[in-house]
Order: C-alpha cells, then structure tokens, then sequence
C-alpha cells in the first residue's frame, strides 16, 4: 500500500495542487475582470462605475455571485433541459482547461507538451459548441440566431488566427509555447510580425464575442442573443466562461507576441522585475485594452463583420505566411525543427 500511494498518490495530490494553484487565482482574476471592466467603461464615459459595495466598490463581484446564486435557475417549458444545463458547463470548462499550457515563467507550466499550440487551438475550436447547445436548447428564436452568430463568427475569424500562427510557429521550429517564448530573446515577435499581432489580437475580441463584434449577444436585436432564457448560476456560469477566454486569449496574444513572461530589455532595472509578474502585467495591459475597445468602438453590422474576417483577415494572414516563408528561406533563417 506504502508503495501505491508512494508511485500514484503523491505525484496526483502534486497536480491537483498545482491545478488548484491556477484554478483560484484564475477565478478571483475573472471575478475582478468583471470590475475592471466596468470601471474602465465608466471612466471612458466620465463616470464612477461601482463604488457602493465594500471600498471604492472593491466587494461587488462578490455581490453579483451571490446574488446570483441565491436566484432561481428557470428553464423554459419547451426547453431540453439537459442541452440546456450542460451547455454553460461546457463553455465555463473549456476556458479552465486551455490554461494546462500556458507558461507563466521558464519552467512555470502544468503541462508542458510540444504541441501546445495545437491543444489550445482545439480547446478555442469546441468552445462553439457550448453556445449553439445553448441557443438550440433554449426553444428560442432570438437564442437560436444568437448561437448560429457565433458559430459562423467563431469559425470565420478562427481561420486567419490559425494561418498567423503558423507564421509564429515558422519562425520559431517548435509548437511549445515555452520554445516560442524563449524564442523572442532577441525581439518580441510583436515587431517582424506586427500586422499579425494586430489580427490575432483583433481576431482574438471576435472569438471572444467581445464589442465591436458582440453581434452574438446583441440586445439590441436579439435581447442577449443565446443567453437570453438563462438566469442564476447557469447565466453566470457563461459570464465566468467569457471573461475566463479573455485572460486566456490575453495570455496566448503575450505568449506568442509579446515575449511572455521575459522583460522588454535584458538590462537593469527590467530584469529585477520576476518573469512571472512581467507575464501578467502583460495580460493586464491587452485586458485594459479590451476594456477600452468595449468603451469606444462602436458594434460593426453583421456583413461587415464577415468581410473582415473572410475578405481582409484571411486573404492578409495568407499572404502574410507567404512572405514569412521566403524571407526565412531566402536569408537562411529558417529554424531547424528538432535542433
């Protein structure tokens, strides 16, 4: 027995405290996200934003959850009720698990794959699925059309992201996130690749459902779209699930671009600063700018929304590959896979 816990029981209590150790931070992070992003709004628009609850409003995301959570879960009468109750489950899990291969410093990792790239991209590719289970099982049209949105959304502008990360993965040879941090020693990719960086980010607040291209919840036209016929928990689990996949998309934007958890200068005083506090100030910063999108640019129409991603995004993104590939080649600095 001695040798059974010993060969299986102490490396799973190690990695359910390590995933404990990023699960609670992450949901404390999203709660406050919540916060921040009103607060951001309200100064966009010379306001307060919460400030009643706690000190300067610093207990209202604890006040939301509980006040959702004591609300009755109502679920409509022509509704299928497991469709129903399992699809927000699915949208909050998927933004947990895709954080097993984010790297938060040299050797900071849960689970460090070589293809880490590839998990995350199936990972943001199934999150779909939670939204259109949920606009189908609603028994509604407004949520039915608020989940065909995003499904044509979400797989549009999931294109031109894979083709900017194959440009990312061309220059550095590897598919392991900490392979293409450490990459970046020299410069962030942001620079060579800036016109990327710009639609991956962009591409980033489309998969996301984020303004301008909220057209999925729209209230306007679709009264909140697929989340239309959810309340208590349920509708508060689908908000945890899309602020959790803008701090995971914030975190991929830094690892890919941004240098991850290295400082902008290999010098004094910016390598005194921990790698792991330079990683999230990195992912507060493309946080804020979510915020300040949200605050000042207006939602785009649907049509305009799909030609972006299919007739600007993805035409650039492609062409954007081609050239990577012949500069590289052509002065001899395509990386050796496996080296």
């Amino acid at each position: 027995m001695a040798e059974l816990w010993t060969d299986y029981g102490w490396p799973l209590v190690i990695i359910v405290a390590q995933i404990l150790a990023i699960v609670l931070p992450l949901l404390l992070a999203v709660a406050y996200l919540t916060l921040a992003d009103r607060k951001i709004w309200a100064m966009m628009q010379l306001r307060r934003g919460p400030n009643v609850v706690g000190p300067f409003g610093l207990l209202q995301p604890f006040a939301d959850g509980l006040k959702l959570l004591t609300k009755e879960t109502i679920i409509p009468a022509g509704a299928n009720r497991g469709v129903f109750l399992i699809a927000p489950v699915i949208t909050f899990s998927l933004a947990m698990i895709g954080w097993a291969v984010i790297p938060f410093n040299e050797g900071w990792v849960l689970a460090d794959i070589n293809v880490g790239i590839l998990y995350l991209f199936a990972v943001s590719s199934l999150g779909v699925y939670g939204i259109i289970m949920s606009g189908w099982a609603s028994n509604s049209r407004y949520a039915f059309l608020g989940g065909l949105r995003s499904a044509a959304q979400m797989v549009s502008y999931e294109v031109s992201m894979g083709f900017v990360l194959v440009s990312v993965l061309m220059c550095v040879g590897s598919l392991n996130l900490s392979d293409i941090v450490l990459a970046q020693k020299t410069v962030w990719f942001a620079i060579p690749l800036f016109p990327m960086f710009i639609i991956f980010y962009i591409s980033a607040l489309a998969e996301t459902s984020r303004p301008p291209f909220d057209l999925p919840e729209a209230e306007a036209e679709l009264v909140a779209g697929y989340q239309v016929e959810y309340s208590s928990m349920a509708f508060a689990l689908f908000m945890l699930g899309e602020y959790g996949n803008m701090i995971l998309l914030s975190a991929l934007t830094v690892t890919l671009f941004l240098g991850g958890w290295l400082p902008p200068f290999d010098v004094a005083p910016f390598t005194w600063v921990p790698g792991p506090l330079w990683f999230i100030l990195k992912v507060v910063f493309m946080l804020f700018v979510y915020g300040w999108v949200k605050a000042t640019v207006p939602r785009y129409r649907y049509d305009q929304l799909m030609r972006l991603g299919w007739k600007v995004f993805l035409p650039l993104s492609l062409a954007w590959v081609i050239i990577t590939a012949i500069v590289l080649v052509a002065f001899g600095w395509a990386p050796r896979i496996g080296s």
